[in-house]
């Protein structure tokens, strides 16, 4: 085979457009390809003979580096945060500037976080962090992908708070 596995970019007259391999199997003289097209993503899963898929052409990826780097580090840190929370527990904790206690994180690391769907009303003693422990669920769902919209529901004379 010419150089052609999972990845690579190849051109050839079946494709109107150039197509990105995902998988390459040999059988006999038949070789059967999975790809997707670059621009229109279309699915392509063809058998074709040995000789056709010799005559393919590999287009080669050269990167050319020219981009900001802020550009990179915020694209390498979306990266960082996606996968976090499978690595973290504790992401939205350690990545804020609040200093939780023990039982705040108990609470929203020990029961909040691990119930399927989750709907609590927040009401202790005055000073106890409950604005503490709402902020790091929020910030725990909003991390994980698991949140779409919020509602904060607080008594009328504490709305300017």
């Amino acid at each position: 085979m010419n150089n052609v596995g999972s990845g690579s970019i190849i051109k050839g007259y079946y494709w109107s457009e150039p197509v990105e391999v995902k998988l390459v199997e040999e059988y006999g003289d038949y070789i059967h390809f999975v790809g997707t097209t670059t621009i229109s993503r279309s699915h392509i899963d063809q058998i074709i003979s040995r000789e056709e898929f010799l005559k393919l052409q590999v287009e080669g990826i050269s990167p050319d580096f020219s981009e900001d780097p802020w550009k990179v580090f915020l694209a390498v840190e979306t990266v960082r945060y996606r996968f976090a929370s499978l690595y973290d527990p504790l992401l939205a904790m350690n990545t804020s500037k609040v200093d939780a206690l023990p039982h705040q994180i108990e609470a929203v690391y020990g029961h909040i976080l691990r119930l399927p769907r989750i709907r609590f009303l927040i009401a202790d003693d005055p000073g106890a962090g409950k604005t503490i422990m709402a902020g790091l669920v929020i910030k725990e769902l909003k991390l994980r992908h698991q949140v779409r919209r919020i509602l904060i529901v607080v008594p009328g004379h504490l709305k300017d708070q």
